[in-house]
């Protein structure tokens, strides 16, 4: 197809928006002291944002590929977006655990040996998954985690959209 829309641009651009709009979501949380929770609110408004902007993303590509768009380019989009967007938030997160909120990681881990204690754990039990849990805070493993989660995650989002939104030449026809 010698007039095929560039998903390069596609990407970049929702990517960028997907990695503002987590931004600002978790600036918006931090503001409402909300940002240590993990719960399902969280959990569902970080899901649904994301498949928003694969939908956009895996529209836009079809709609300037004149209504054609092949499953595997539709996950290559939506890969794309998502890991652009996870990148720019690992960059914000640096920032806000360095400079914004340097206590950040001890809070958190405080916040997980308090249900740790809920949950009836031993003093032992308690201390040996706080130096594990301290073992995987640290920035690179950290990262490298999200980055992972992201790609599974957005790899399943990409899927399952673009096998809804998916448009061959032979389905024209």
């Amino acid at each position: 197809m010698e007039n095929q829309a560039s998903s390069k641009s596609i990407i970049l651009n929702y990517g960028l928006y997907y990695g503002i709009t987590s931004i600002v979501l978790s600036v918006i949380f931090y503001a409402l002291n909300m940002h240590l929770e993990q719960g399902i609110i969280n959990a569902v408004i970080g899901v649904g944002v994301m498949v928003a902007f694969v939908v956009l993303a895996q529209k836009k590509f079809k709609t300037d590929n004149m209504n054609i768009m092949s499953f595997w380019q539709a996950v290559k989009i939506g890969m794309g977006v998502v890991l652009i967007a996870t990148v720019i938030s690992l960059i914000y997160n640096q920032v806000f655990t360095n400079f914004i909120e340097p206590d950040f990681t001890n809070q958190v881990l405080e916040k997980q040996r308090q249900t740790w204690i809920d949950s009836g754990l031993t003093d032992e039990q308690i201390e040996s998954q706080m130096e594990m849990a301290k073992k995987f805070s640290g920035p690179l493993i950290s990262s490298a985690f999200v980055i992972l989660g992201a790609a599974f995650f957005g790899f399943i989002v990409s899927a399952i959209v673009g096998a809804v939104m998916k448009r061959t030449q032979e389905d024209q026809f």
